[in-house]
């Protein structure tokens, strides 16, 4: 009998293609989102203005069944804009707490480092333990709860760098860049007939499906050697050579989030079972924002992915 998962019977293969339909030369982003859909984890998207980053999620939460809602920061924005307030009912006297937009399935937070400090801890609390504390109350958030959230890295006036606390938090952080001539004229063939009323019609994943899928992707094999050789790749950022390079390695929640998007992007591949190139292939994504590199690396012009880059390079599977 073949046990092999099976993404299509799941509504993952069909919400890949939707996704693609839309997002053109958009493959490693289309394969994160999946990535964190499918692992409960949230995803940092970070690129220059123009580049399909609110798009996207805008179009995965038109094909998953489930609540959502966009977060616009902007640095006056306050905690309980994010997470919602108590309101004062004058009939009995009592606070009633109105929830905020983070009350839902899926949070796109656009733009998430013009968000002032406050705002950000307070999405901390919620993105790690799924729940939003105000006064002496703490409120449950939806399940599930994916918080996809955008980054540009052109402007600086009136941004707030995300801390490392924050960015740990993030499963995976994607790079998205400029389109080739190919894609760009791609890009514009799509919108020209977006105009005239030609778009795809949606191919939904019910929140049923998406449990299951999930509970697949859990049961993804990951074996002894698989498991070593993601526990050497981290190790490798906190000593040998190119710690010199580091000044604060990958945590143990970066062998952790390797472990479970090398699963995920197995069962994207219709595999029961998780590959070396799994984990190479979103090495860069789970553990470059996971590091912070010394100050003579980033003299010498060295970027934390290129230090994964080399740490894959010297790094084997057994």
């Amino acid at each position: 009998m073949d046990t092999r998962p099976d993404p299509a019977g799941s509504g993952t293969s069909s919400l890949s293609s939707y996704l693609s339909n839309g997002l053109v030369g958009h493959d490693v982003l289309i394969e994160r989102l999946l990535i964190a859909l499918l692992t409960g984890g949230h995803l940092l998207v970070e690129g220059p203005p123009g580049v399909a980053k609110t798009r996207a999620v805008k179009w995965l939460s038109d094909a998953v069944e489930g609540s959502f809602a966009r977060i616009q920061c902007t640095p006056d924005l306050m905690p309980s804009d994010l997470t919602g307030t108590p309101v004062y009912n004058p009939q009995d006297g009592s606070f009633e707490f109105v929830r905020g937009p983070v009350f839902n399935n899926l949070v796109l937070i656009d733009e998430i480092n013009r968000a002032p400090p406050k705002v950000q801890s307070a999405l901390l609390e919620a993105m790690a333990e799924h729940q939003v504390t105000t006064g002496n109350e703490t409120h449950g958030l939806p399940d599930p709860f994916l918080v996809v959230a955008t980054q540009n890295p052109i402007e600086h006036d009136g941004t707030f760098p995300l801390p490392e606390a924050q960015m740990d938090r993030f499963l995976l952080h994607v790079m998205v860049g400029l389109p080739d001539l190919e894609t760009e004229r791609r890009i514009l063939d799509l919108v020209e007939a977006e105009t005239q009323g030609g778009t795809s019609p949606v191919q939904g994943m019910s929140l049923n499906e998406l449990a299951a899928a999930r509970v697949s992707v859990r049961n993804v094999h990951l074996a002894s050697e698989l498991r070593d050789y993601i526990v050497r790749l981290v190790l490798a950022t906190r000593e040998g050579p190119l710690a010199a390079d580091i000044e604060h390695a990958v945590s143990p929640r970066g062998s952790l989030a390797l472990a479970s998007a090398s699963r995920a992007r197995a069962f994207l591949q219709g595999r029961d079972y998780a590959l070396p190139e799994d984990a190479a292939a979103v090495a860069g994504d789970a553990l470059a924002h996971r590091m912070v590199l010394s100050w003579r690396a980033v003299a010498d012009g060295r970027k934390p992915r290129d230090v994964v880059a080399d740490v894959l390079n010297a790094t084997h599977p057994l």
